[in-house]
């Protein structure tokens, strides 16, 4: 049986755990930054605040679970860090969180559509962008809505979908460090 890139994870329950643990840091991590966000003229309220950190949490779960189950197929810690910057910056970069999608070619809105990080982003955008009170027209032009075959998804359907993400990758995980090779 070979040694996953991450030795301390030897069961499925240590996937898990990992899995929690990875999250919860990116989580904080997220909130401080959210802390920090009224210093460059955010509008946050406490609903907007426990919606956002919600968000943070569920997104910092899928990626997290979705790291260790990169991880139990790569046998070492340097490859699993080269081949998750190699993932994360694309659908990083495909998500929204730094371009609107509106206006993508083709080709580019499906690759959107299969990233995960995008349905767990446009709610995000969409739940701090209300409490900005932006002009109409500037609403439009960073709309942070996604269809799906015609469909304009709801926020409600946004976060379905991540969730199935994150119970897809989590199953995964918890597989990968439950069989030997």
């Amino acid at each position: 049986m070979r040694e996953p890139a991450f030795h301390t994870i030897n069961s499925q329950q240590g996937a898990a755990d990992k899995t929690l643990g990875g999250a919860s840091i990116a989580t904080v991590q997220g909130t401080i930054m959210l802390a920090l966000a009224p210093l460059i003229g955010v509008r946050l309220t406490w609903l907007v605040v426990l919606e956002v950190i919600g968000l943070e949490l569920l997104m910092a779960v899928t990626m997290t679970a979705f790291g260790v189950f990169v991880a139990s197929h790569i046998q070492r810690m340097e490859g699993f860090s080269v081949v998750m910057q190699l993932l994360l910056f694309p659908m990083l970069f495909l998500s929204g969180a730094l371009f609107p999608l509106k206006g993508l070619p083709g080709w580019l809105t499906v690759l959107t559509r299969i990233n995960p990080l995008t349905y767990a982003v446009a709610p995000l955008r969409s739940i701090v962008f209300a409490a900005q009170h932006m002009p109409p027209a500037a609403a439009a032009k960073f709309s942070s809505s996604v269809t799906l075959f015609g469909c304009t998804l709801s926020n409600a359907a946004c976060i379905g979908i991540t969730c199935v993400f994150a119970g897809l990758f989590l199953a995964l995980a918890v597989s990968g460090f439950g069989k030997p090779d």
